[in-house]
């Protein structure tokens, strides 16, 4: 059985390089077997947060919100792909997450950050480390970080030189511990009921 990988990334942005790093965690988890997909926040295009998912009458919630709501519930796992904007979070991915929340719990989640700069996106992996856990992910402990992005991946997201061969190597070790902790979640969930 193949894990059900939502890669998740969420800059508005018009020049965004940030895809980059999106469209390699998609194909290197595809290559793996996973079965993998893009939930592109700006694509998506949910309305800044009024009402939460669950707040909807059964039916009544706009079809986009309900279609991705049926994919997180779905899910193995979730890798967050994550840039780092003033030493915070993407406004973008964060708005596209809180309109969920049970949707998300008792499955793991991996970070991967980048930055234009040599951070590569830790302040961001940092924050977002917290807030998916209190959403009820375990966030599994290996991360992958990318800086500068535009010297690791060409505009199509293939890996570029030293960066992007230190990048391949530390996505497989991110991507043995994600679907490590996909499969022993899914056979706890199938064994008993969550708390």
């Amino acid at each position: 059985m193949s894990d059900r990988i939502l890669v998740l990334y969420g800059s508005y942005r018009s020049e965004r390089t940030g895809i980059r790093l999106a469209s390699y965690a998609v194909r290197a988890l595809q290559a793996r077997g996973a079965d993998a997909e893009l939930i592109d926040a700006r694509e998506v295009g949910l309305p800044m947060l009024d009402r939460m998912y669950k707040e909807y009458p059964p039916g009544k919630a706009p079809p986009a919100m309900a279609s991705l709501a049926r994919k997180i519930a779905e899910a193995d796992a979730f890798v967050f792909v994550v840039g780092e904007y003033n030493w915070g979070v993407q406004p973008g991915l964060k708005n596209l997450t809180d309109h969920f929340l049970e949707e998300w719990l008792r499955r793991p989640a991996g970070i991967v950050s980048y930055s234009a700069g040599r951070l590569s996106g830790a302040r961001a992996n940092l924050l977002w480390h917290g807030t998916l856990s209190e959403m009820g992910m375990a966030v599994v402990p290996s991360t992958v970080a990318v800086g500068p992005i535009t010297q690791t991946l060409d505009a199509e997201g293939q890996p570029l030189g030293d960066a992007g061969r230190s990048l391949e190597r530390a996505f497989g070790r991110f991507a043995d511990e994600l679907a490590w902790w996909a499969e022993a979640a899914r056979a706890q969930r199938q064994r008993t009921a969550p708390p």
